[in-house]
């Protein structure tokens, strides 16, 4: 309760982005007072053998993660770790450093629940981010989000990854294609079943090449049609890779409860938070079902809340990863479902 009573309407005076920025360095501050890291610990890490997940060969302490987007640059990994997540996503990662979209490029809906962003993988760049990595001292599991640079044409992504890949590979515990994003000009089309498919297979090809392979997992679109979801399962099967994160964000306006016309100002973008939650949960299922559970899924989109955790898990997510949830709802979310998924699955 004290952030949403006191917390948020704080930061909700600024901008989202200089919310986010003030945020970090306000993180910065805090943890390095002697015994903060504890107290975080204390009032929102929930720690029980039964919340462990055994997923492509990592053990996960807790099956709530954070999504990729909120800490780009590997910059928090310490901090946020002791607000009890399982995992961390950091990402999304390019080769070379980019400073995104223009500004304003993130907006609340706060009737709605959600956000739009069209930050545009705005990243230091991968080796700034891996010497971040390098300097953390906690051991939480950490995934590392990839994409492409914008001024990449897609003929020539594979190399962006494949650079992000080799990067990263001795960092981080897992990898993420991202090739859902709406915010740089025609990544969306590396979904496609055959630009896709090479894709993968060229970074599984280096992966399986490794001492000790890393699971490579795929996040998509919510805007996927059932054709194309299928086409997900197909490329799974063939290529072998770990498992998929669903969802992204959404290019789809339907249904909001913000003017249009305040919608239509913000412009275009991927739209997170509440107003992506069924959407999501119905990807999860499709995939679950249609591919007879042949691969784990991570879900992701409209987690505000334990119940809608509770419901992405029971569609079939082996894990999962909030954002927008934890902007709205603070820290104590974290904890929250946790001890929810306790109570919903083990009966403590």
């Amino acid at each position: 309760m004290f952030y949403k009573i006191l917390v948020r309407p704080l930061l909700f005076i600024f901008s989202p982005e200089q919310a986010h920025n003030l945020t970090f360095s306000l993180l910065r501050l805090i943890f390095k007072i002697p015994g903060a890291s504890a107290i975080a610990e204390l009032f929102y890490s929930k720690k029980n053998k039964r919340l462990e997940r055994d997923l492509f060969g990592i053990r996960f302490p807790n099956p709530v993660g954070l999504a990729a987007g909120f800490d780009k640059n590997a910059s928090l990994v310490d901090e946020f770790s002791h607000f009890g997540f399982g995992f961390i996503e950091i990402g999304t990662v390019t080769p070379k450093p980019q400073p995104g979209n223009s500004k304003p490029r993130l907006f609340r809906l706060p009737e709605d629940g959600g956000l739009i962003n069209r930050m545009g993988f705005n990243n230091k760049g991968v080796d700034e981010v891996v010497k971040s990595l390098k300097e953390r001292n906690s051991n939480i599991i950490i995934g590392g989000n990839i994409g492409k640079n914008k001024i990449t044409p897609n003929e020539d992504a594979e190399r962006d990854y494949e650079i992000c890949f080799e990067s990263l590979f001795d960092y981080v515990d897992y990898f993420v294609v991202n090739v859902s994003s709406p915010n740089t000009p025609n990544l969306r089309q590396l979904q496609e079943k055959e630009p896709l498919e090479k894709l993968l297979k060229r970074l599984q090809t280096r992966n399986l090449n490794k001492k000790k392979p890393k699971p490579i997992l795929l996040k998509i679109a919510p805007d996927l049609t059932d054709e194309q979801l299928m086409d997900i399962i197909d490329i799974m099967k063939e290529t072998k890779i770990a498992g998929v994160i669903a969802t992204n964000t959404t290019i789809s306006r339907e249904g909001l409860l913000t003017d249009n016309n305040i919608v239509s100002e913000m412009g275009p973008g991927g739209l997170s938070g509440k107003p992506v939650k069924k959407r999501s949960t119905e990807v999860i299922k499709f995939l679950k079902e249609n591919s007879h559970n042949s691969f784990p899924v991570i879900g992701v989109g409209g987690i505000m809340s334990p119940a809608d955790a509770i419901e992405k898990l029971k569609a079939g997510a082996d894990l999962i990863q909030v954002y927008t949830g934890f902007i709205y709802e603070g820290p104590s979310l974290i904890k929250k479902i946790n001890k929810q998924i306790l109570k919903t699955f083990t009966n403590s």
